[in-house]
């Protein structure tokens, strides 16, 4: 992999996420040869994806080269690689541009799309969490809107305006928002030869309310925003087929649609090699004690949503969003260098700055403890926090201007069909 050779240990990070990066962040001229793999050169803002899906931002507005984000770190090198095996047993990992051995390994991996085992899902519906994956639900999104303008009968139009998106967690809440407004604010004006009332957003949740994860107030809330919006919300759904044409649920409810967009769960992505024990069977994380070392292997740590940390608070393990990977990424920079030191490490304990969700203009919820609040204010505090949470001052100005531009003109710029998507027959 034509890493130079060092009298430091070499730390190896797997995953350039936000736990990667704040990592290597941490990490910057100490003394540690630090390697950052990743399949990507770049890290990706995941809170706004559904921005680039919903035609609100262009996607290098929330990605940032991961070699811009080391480049004053002497002692970091990146390599645009996938890890394919870990080797405990001679601390080497195999990757698909070579091998590389290390002192210290740390996997932040992160998660990918639980399908639950259903394969017809699996096959058609679309999942959002790479900036690829947006780009697709972008250009099919449009693309049936394009349909639906030639479509020979009342069916097949509707069936390009029914828009189906599976889990009312915050992504998918956001998601049929955005959708909502697209709906309200850009097909009156940019499809004219088209009812807009005929476009309809449905939001499935298996739950008995939106955002499960959430306070009941703040799932009241989003629920009233969502349908003054005018999606349909139905909670203690469950989708139980879905042929790229029908979506069959646990209910009575089936619905003709070209586009089921999936967001009703992820599990983890960890990377073959270590033993069966060190991970959790049904989330795929990697079992950790409280330094986020993997159980069995004091070298090896993991970080973020691939890791599975249970404490008096947290019983079932962190919530999988950003703030715990920052928090334990920035942690670990400090414990790593005390470990090499042999002092003891410190014991990572989240700091719960709570949870939000927008739903659109004006509208957004926010749990701070036991502070709850929703509408404008809520919404105001929910831009300045994903801004100022951004990494590199161009893609914060981008947004904000992005933002500012289209809350004058009731717009989404980013309409355009780069690339078209291609649907599985």
């Amino acid at each position: 992999m034509n890493i130079p050779k060092s009298n430091f240990p070499r730390l190896v990070i797997v995953g350039g996420g936000f736990a990667g990066i704040n990592l290597a962040k941490s990490l910057k001229n100490k003394p540690l040869q630090v390697v950052l793999i990743d399949k990507h050169n770049y890290h990706t803002f995941q809170p706004l994806l559904y921005q680039v899906s919903s035609s609100g931002l262009e996607p290098d507005s929330i990605a940032y080269p991961l070699r811009k984000i080391i480049k004053k770190s002497n002692n970091t090198f990146f390599r645009l690689a996938e890890v394919e095996e870990i080797q405990p047993d001679n601390n080497r990992i195999k990757t698909t541009i070579g091998e590389i051995t290390y002192d210290y390994l740390v996997l932040a991996t992160g998660t990918k799309t639980n399908f639950f085992g259903n394969a017809d899902v699996e096959k058609y519906s679309m999942p959002m969490k790479t900036v690829p994956q947006a780009l697709n639900i972008r250009s099919l999104i449009l693309q049936n809107l394009e349909k639906a303008t030639i479509a020979k009968t009342e069916a097949e139009r509707k069936a390009f305006l029914n828009f189906v998106i599976v889990g009312a967690g915050p992504t998918g809440v956001e998601l049929a928002g955005a959708i909502a407004e697209l709906k309200n604010h850009i097909v009156p004006r940019d499809y004219r030869d088209l009812n807009a009332n005929d476009m309809q957003i449905h939001l499935l949740e298996g739950a008995n309310r939106v955002l499960p994860p959430m306070s009941e107030e703040a799932s009241a809330k989003a629920e009233q925003f969502l349908k003054d919006l005018g999606v349909h919300v139905h909670c203690n759904t469950l989708v139980k087929e879905y042929n790229g044409k029908k979506v069959e649920t646990n209910t009575n409810l089936e619905l003709e649609s070209e586009t089921l967009i999936w967001a009703a769960g992820v599990t983890g992505s960890p990377v073959k090699g270590l033993s069966a024990n060190s991970l959790m069977e049904r989330s795929n994380r990697y079992k950790v004690n409280r330094y986020n070392q993997v159980e069995n292997y004091p070298n090896i740590f993991a970080l973020g949503d691939i890791a599975y940390m249970e404490t008096e608070a947290f019983p079932k393990g962190h919530p999988q969003v950003a703030q715990p990977a920052i928090q334990q990424g920035q942690l670990l920079g400090k414990n790593i260098l005390r470990f090499i030191a042999d002092k003891p490490m410190q014991k990572f304990k989240y700091n719960d700055k709570g949870s939000m969700a927008t739903i659109g203009r004006n509208k957004a919820v926010v749990d701070l403890g036991k502070i709850k609040f929703g509408g404008f204010f809520a919404w105001f505090v929910w831009m300045f926090i994903h801004l100022m949470a951004l990494v590199g001052f161009r893609n914060r100005v981008v947004v904000f201007f992005n933002w500012v531009y289209n809350y004058i003109n009731f717009d989404k710029a980013a309409r355009l069909i780069i690339r078209p998507f291609h649907k599985v027959k």
